[in-house]
C-alpha cells in the first residue's frame, strides 16, 4: 500500500551519480561524483528512498558483458556504502534503442515498477538525471524532474551542475 509521503529520488546512474565513461565495464574505473553521497544522505534524512533507474544499452550492443554490468553496479553500491549510503533498489533496462522494449527511458516503466515494488507515492518523488530521457521518464511517471549537468530541458523543474546546489534545492522543497 502506498501512503502519502512514501517518496523517492529516482536516480540515473552514469553521469548523475558516477562519472560517465561511456559504457562502463571496469569496476575499478567507477568514481562517485563530488557531493553525490552527501546529498543522498540529506535526502535520506528527509525521508526519501533512493532508487537507481538506468538504461544500460551496452549489454544489448555487446559492448558490456552482463557480468561486467553487474560488477560495475556492485562497485557503485560499495563506494556509496563506504559513504553510509544504501540504495532501496536498482532497476535497469539492458535493451538497445531499437529493441522496442517498454522499459527503456524515456518510457516510465522502470520508475513505475520501482514505485509499485517499494510502495512509493510518485506525486511526492523526484527524478534526477543528466539526459532528456531521464526527465521525460520522470514526468511521464508523475514525478518532479530535475536535470543534472549542463543541459537544460523544458520539462525539468530545475537544472543543477553540482550536487551541492541540488542538495540545497532538495532541502528547500522538502
Amino acid at each position: 500500500m502506498v501512503r502519502a509521503g512514501d517518496r523517492a529520488l529516482f536516480l540515473d546512474r552514469d553521469g548523475t551519480l558516477i562519472h560517465d565513461v561511456g559504457y562502463p565495464r571496469d569496476p575499478d574505473a567507477v568514481e562517485l561524483l563530488h557531493g553525490a553521497a552527501r546529498a543522498l544522505g540529506v535526502a535520506r534524512e528527509l525521508g526519501f528512498k533512493l532508487v537507481i533507474v538506468s538504461n544500460q544499452s551496452g549489454v544489448a550492443r555487446g559492448v558490456i558483458l552482463p557480468s561486467e554490468a553487474n560488477a560495475v553496479q556492485a562497485r557503485v553500491e560499495a563506494l556509496f556504502a563506504c559513504e553510509g549510503i544504501c540504495f532501496d533498489g536498482a532497476w535497469f533496462c539492458f535493451h538497445g534503442p531499437d529493441d522496442a522494449c517498454d522499459c527503456r527511458k524515456p518510457l516510465p516503466k522502470l520508475i513505475l515498477d520501482a514505485a509499485l515494488t517499494l510502495g512509493i507515492d510518485l506525486r511526492y518523488s523526484i527524478t534526477i538525471g543528466d539526459k532528456p530521457s531521464d526527465i521525460e521518464a520522470g514526468v511521464a511517471a508523475g514525478t518532479r524532474a530535475v536535470m543534472f549537468g549542463n543541459l537544460e530541458h523544458p520539462l525539468a523543474e530545475a537544472t543543477f551542475a553540482r550536487w551541492d546546489d541540488l542538495e540545497h534545492w532538495i532541502r528547500s522543497k522538502s
